[in-house]
């Protein structure tokens, strides 16, 4: 006899995110000096980060922002701004956003390529093998990293690397020097990885951070996450935030250089209960930077817990932003000791991609060894690596390197023309950032400057906010 089952339709499960999956509206009339990015969308955990994510990728700047997700539905407000502080016009970065955003549903088809360099994965990457790495940091490391993989015949198509406190995080792309296609053999990756684990391992005995290196192929890994994320979750891992003890009260904020030499400048993060909600209130101020939001929420999410609203905005040189959370299994943070972790772990995520020093970018030829022959180039003239982004389109590479003294001195820009002239049939440019970096201004114009009046009547604003207890 024929056993009669009921029918069940398998999409039935994600028919209400296909109704109301990401809705995205780009507004460019509401607003006179943004961009206004909403999307609307039924609730989904870490939506928020992936749509942060989305902008991120097309180096969007939030001026101001409003997030709400409770009750099931998720709405989020963006004022955004490009890099040199205008409204968001082009058709193919618009496009993106809502594209991108609407292939989140479904990872399958989250690789979204558009052309000029807006996808967030180069064209190659496809056919490339992922390394990442993670050790404690010393002068010179990202050279002898750069050295290795050009000594075992490895093409570096794509890498990105961070430097905080004692620790150096990298994720390279990278392809067979000849064939330019991925490396897929067992024990030459097994090679590449025993010769960078030894060139990771701490300089003395007494450093425990010797976490090693892994290896994995992008096309076969689906769980590959993006990578600033990646990097930031490398750092977290390794505990990054462990830095040397400095001081949490509240005159710390107010107690910022002015006069641009960044050395003074400190993160300031405090929480507050809302015992009505039922929400820990996460208040952060800090400088103003690209991509602040991203990273506040990206520590958030891998430590677990989940944002039901939030609202950042810049004032000046400044930001301030606001998270009412609950962690994931829906208790508020309650001891002490898991506060101070919040607190550190957030300067930390917002500390990490600052960079300071000098500013190098090189345009060259997509060539195999290339990057190690300049980072030694660095390496024999006194400087070292803190911060990198390397990206192949096409026949061309795009390196963007921040240098600083080995000894801790400001770089002598006189060693820095010496080096453009050693690199001189390279596209070469420079700029000092040994200052504080490039603030957007909310109010119109360029936004790269502000004045003494706005900086000290900003920090007046904020030396309140400081007082709340923790």
């Amino acid at each position: 006899m024929e056993v009669c089952c009921p029918y069940f339709d398998p999409e039935f499960d994600n028919l209400n995110e296909k109704i109301y999956g990401p809705r995205v509206y780009v507004d460019n009339e509401s607003c006179e000096r943004c961009t206004v990015v909403k999307v609307n969308s039924l609730n989904k955990q870490g939506l928020l980060l992936e749509v942060l994510e989305v902008l991120a990728d097309v180096d969007l700047f939030i001026n101001k922002s409003y997030i709400s997700s409770d009750a099931g539905w998720f709405m989020d407000v963006f004022h955004v701004k490009d890099q040199r502080g205008s409204k968001i016009y082009d058709r193919k970065i618009i496009g993106y956003i809502k594209e991108a955003i609407g292939a989140r549903r479904d990872r399958k088809n989250s690789e979204v390529r558009i052309s000029k360099g807006i996808a967030t994965k180069s064209e190659t990457a496809s056919e490339c093998t992922v390394i990442e790495m993670i050790g404690p940091n010393r002068p010179g490391l990202f050279s002898e990293i750069s050295a290795v993989l050009a000594e075992q015949r490895c093409n570096v198509v794509e890498a990105h690397a961070w430097s905080h406190n004692d620790c150096l995080a990298c994720v390279a792309y990278i392809s067979d020097e000849s064939t330019s296609t991925v490396i897929n053999d067992p024990d030459r990756l097994a090679t590449i990885e025993d010769h960078l684990s030894t060139v990771l391992r701490p300089a003395t005995a007494y450093c425990d951070r010797d976490k090693g290196v892994r290896a994995h192929f992008l096309g076969c890994d689906s769980s590959m996450s993006h990578t600033e994320r990646r990097l930031h979750q490398l750092m977290l891992a390794n505990r990054d935030f462990d830095g040397p003890p400095r001081p949490t009260t509240a005159s710390t904020f107010s107690s910022m250089e002015i006069n641009g030499d960044g050395e003074g400048r400190r993160t300031v993060v405090s929480i507050d209960r809302c015992n009505e909600k039922r929400y820990s209130v996460v208040n952060v101020d800090c400088v103003d930077r690209p991509k602040l939001m991203f990273d506040t929420v990206c520590t958030l999410t891998d430590m677990q817990y989940i944002v039901f609203h939030a609202s950042s905005t810049s004032h000046g040189p400044f930001a301030s932003q606001e998270y009412y959370i609950r962690h994931k299994d829906g208790r508020m943070l309650d001891s002490a000791g898991e506060k101070q972790l919040v607190v550190k772990c957030l300067e930390a995520a917002i500390e990490r991609r600052i960079c300071e020093g000098v500013r190098i970018e090189l345009c060259t030829e997509n060539t195999a060894g290339l990057l190690s022959y300049i980072t030694r180039v660095l390496r024999e003239n006194g400087l070292t690596v803190a911060h990198a982004d390397i990206a192949t389109r096409g026949e061309k590479t795009r390196s963007v390197l921040y240098v600083r003294d080995i000894s801790g001195n400001k770089v002598d820009m006189g060693i820095i023309e010496s080096i453009k002239r050693e690199l001189e049939p390279f596209a070469f440019q420079v700029r000092n950032e040994q200052a504080l970096p490039h603030k957007y201004s909310s109010e119109g114009g360029d936004g790269y400057g502000f004045s003494f009046v706005s900086l000290l009547r900003s920090q007046l604003e904020r030396f309140s906010h400081s007082f709340v207890s923790i």
